[in-house]
């Protein structure tokens, strides 16, 4: 009877963790990686055809973007989740699978312009049709017993629709384990979704860290009054709102802040301003939040949904699918909100939006969410001032934001009230799903503070749950890097810079000049800005 941590071990992203029991095999998430990889992973030390079943915390990528592999490499499993994470899984999952095909055809044909061999997808949509088949929907709060060994029971956590910590009740020659996995602790008092539940009891916890050292704020957020206040000064000045957002979830919520500010009237001077929802995946998901059970949602939609109104619709609201639709947006001169994937800008259509925006100063990227090493929207918040997009070279002139407090997790305060629901202190914390930093420092509070017994494992650190013992402990494996080349920067965009500095200099230079001239120069310079366009 023994864990084997295998992802998101002192790491955001990867979550997967091989559960054995006797003759019965197991994982808990199968997380795809997403912004940078720290450490080496450990590869799933047996045959994906002899697990048994799989269980989902939530439908996040991270935590099962690689089920579909595990399907391609032979498992036929049951895939246990809430009926939620299921009817998510079953679009998120698609999504993925069309991503590593789209990108595998964009690999191969650099490939062949190199004379290589083609490039396999990672999975294809026949391996998330033979997963999808997998799936065994589950409710809340109902003990099912997987076999002899296994025993579950999912309770809400609050971070996502379906969100669930796992209590796992195990049994091997006569000795009994229970085992919990909190999944991804949700944030209280967030708009659409109930405030994470407590587990009474258990021998052995696995928690996330993402917050493992951060509080958010002390002041409960004006989610509704900052939106405004940045929408309303973009719109005034001309400019784009961008809000890079995760498809499921995020998306949602953000539909649910601008429909009140709608329905009040907060932003002034723009009417019915447009929002464009450019997302194919965020609007399958918005109608999976809307026909849901709503044992999965808080008092406060519900009640909206009593008064006979749509929570997530307002007028204003546009719905791109279509590439055609997509591109429109930015054809039009409107100034406009876009909410579009992916949430930290590595794929997605909202990288189109980027390129059409960053640029320009009178816009706002505004993130809303959590930001991963490594990736663009993380490059961005830390205040970079030149980014790559298609090939291209982008100077970033536009007013980056974050939208304060909201976060889909628990900080530490929350982690610490979570784990405080126990009756009784575990015998061993396992700290997981956290940077370094967080990991190890929230396994530092716990033990030095807090009175718990608690490790932060390396992928693939063993432990016996039988004994209370570790079998192995692991020391990370960090990745290693090449170092980047230097940028190099064209000498004739350097005179092109000076060149419109001396042009700057001039503009100040008109002033009490005939108007007729300044209307010239305007009309002048404007049609060179279109051209650069």
């Amino acid at each position: 009877m023994k864990i084997t941590f295998l992802g998101a071990a002192h790491e955001v992203t990867g979550s997967c963790t091989l559960i054995e029991v006797g003759d019965k095999k197991g994982i808990v998430d199968s997380g795809m990686e997403q912004g940078k990889d720290l450490f080496v992973n450990q590869e799933l030390p047996v045959e994906a055809s002899v697990l048994d079943f799989a269980l989902v915390t939530h439908a996040h990528i991270d935590h099962s973007g690689m089920l579909p592999l595990l399907y391609k490499k032979g498992f036929r499993g049951g895939v246990y989740a809430t009926a939620a994470t299921c009817a998510l899984l079953d679009i998120m999952l698609r999504d993925c699978g069309n991503i590593q095909v789209a990108d595998a055809e964009w690999k191969s044909r650099k490939a062949e312009r190199r004379g290589e061999a083609p490039v396999e997808p990672l999975y294809d949509l026949d391996d998330v049709e033979g997963l999808l088949k997998l799936l065994r929907p589950c409710e809340y709060g109902c003990p099912i017993e997987l076999n002899e060994a296994v025993t579950v029971r999912f309770t809400d956590v609050g971070h996502l629709l379906g969100s669930a910590a796992i209590e796992i009740w195990l049994c091997e020659d006569g000795c009994e384990r229970k085992i919990v996995f909190s999944g991804d602790i949700g944030n209280l008092d967030q708009p659409i979704l109930c405030d994470p539940k407590h587990v009474k009891d258990t021998d052995y916890l696995v928690i996330e860290s993402t917050y493992g050292t951060r509080n958010h704020s002390d002041e409960r957020p004006d989610y509704i009054g900052s939106l405004t206040e940045y929408i309303q000064r973009t719109l005034d000045r001309g400019g784009n709102v961008i809000i890079p957002s995760f498809a499921v979830g995020r998306t949602q919520e953000m539909l649910y802040f601008i429909r009140e500010i709608k329905s009040k009237g907060l932003v002034k001077g723009h009417g019915s301003f447009p929002v464009y929802v450019d997302s194919p995946l965020a609007i399958e998901a918005t109608s999976i939040f809307l026909q849901c059970d709503t044992s999965y949602i808080d008092e406060e939609m519900k009640a909206i949904i009593r008064s006979g109104e749509n929570p997530l619709y307002f007028p204003g609201l546009n719905l791109a699918v279509s590439q055609q639709e997509s591109k429109a947006i930015n054809e039009d001169k409107t100034p406009k909100v876009i909410i579009s994937a992916s949430g930290m800008c590595d794929a997605g259509r909202v990288r189109h939006h980027l390129k059409h925006n960053l640029w320009r100063p009178e816009s706002l990227v505004l993130f809303v969410g959590y930001q991963s090493a490594g990736t663009l929207g993380r490059a961005l918040n830390d205040g970079a001032k030149h980014v790559k997009l298609f090939n291209e070279d982008i100077e970033v002139r536009a007013e980056i934001a974050t939208l304060p407090g909201i976060s889909g997790h628990a900080d530490k305060r929350g982690l610490i009230a979570w784990l405080k629901g126990f009756e009784k202190k575990p015998q061993l914390v396992f700290v997981n799903h956290g940077d370094p930093e967080s990991a190890d420092g929230f396994a530092a509070c716990l033990n030095d503070e807090l009175g718990y017994k608690a490790f932060a494992p390396y992928s693939g650190t063993v432990f016996d749950l039988a004994r209370g013992e570790f079998e192995r402990i692991t020391e990370g494996k960090p990745i290693e890097r090449k170092p980047s080349a230097p940028r190099r920067t064209n000498p004739l965009f350097t005179e092109l810079v000076s060149a419109a500095e001396a042009l700057l200099a001039a503009v100040r230079k008109c002033d009490g000049r005939p108007n007729k001239e300044l209307r010239g120069f305007i009309d002048s310079i404007m049609n060179l800005t279109e051209r650069i366009k």
